[in-house]
């Protein structure tokens, strides 16, 4: 089974603490999930493999760690999923990014596709997928199904805030998916929003309604 990592940092709690108060502003919002991605995401890269290196410093030659080249990449649930990404390529600039455009029929609430680009080589990578919100499970359990069909092996699913509902649902369908987030919230409403939750992540990522 999957590991669920909930990622208890302080910096984490401290900025997912602002970004859950209605009141912040789509600019400040947008930075900080930013933020909040780049820090899950070196949570999420603990495991990356290194191998050794010979450098001159200017002092002397040594042998260091460095990454073993292993490919990434940072696929983004549509549409709130592009507030993340900006802030795992600062760490890992070298990633490439595919996308998966989802949205949530509001009448059966579940996942429809609509948009996919992908590299043509995520067979060879290790991919995150992200997308803020974990609530029902059906767009990250659907994400993932696309990308195994095109070859996905190694894929870890990185989200700001879940619902234990979502959570048990992608472990189900997916049980080799390691899931990353900044907190596990009570649960889901009746429209199927997460409580206490940080609203429709969208929407603040983008100021629309």
């Amino acid at each position: 089974m999957g590991q669920v990592i909930e990622v208890k940092h302080p910096l984490i709690q401290h900025k997912l603490t602002i970004i859950r108060n209605k009141d912040v502003g789509t600019k400040d919002f947008r930075e900080l999930v930013d933020e909040i991605a780049m820090l899950l995401t070196f949570e999420a890269s603990h495991d990356l493999p290194v191998e050794d290196v010979e450098v001159q410093t200017p002092v002397a030659k040594t042998t260091q760690k460095q990454l073993a080249g292993k490919k990434l990449a940072v696929v983004p649930i549509l549409r709130a999923g592009l507030g993340m990404v900006d802030g795992i390529l600062q760490l890992i600039p070298a990633a490439k990014v595919g996308h998966i455009g989802m949205y949530r029929d509001e009448e059966t609430l579940q996942p429809v596709e609509y948009f996919l680009k992908l590299p043509e080589d995520i067979d060879k990578r290790d991919v995150l997928l992200v997308d803020p919100m974990l609530a029902t499970g059906g767009s990250a359990k659907d994400a993932i199904d696309t990308l195994k069909k095109h070859g996905a092996q190694s894929i870890k699913l990185i989200t700001l805030v879940s619902a234990p509902e979502g959570i048990k649902a992608v472990q189900a369908a997916h049980p080799d998916v390691d899931i990353y987030t900044a907190s596990i919230d009570d649960g889901l409403n009746e429209d199927g929003y997460i409580v206490p939750g940080l609203g429709d992540a969208g929407d603040r990522l983008f100021g629309t309604h």
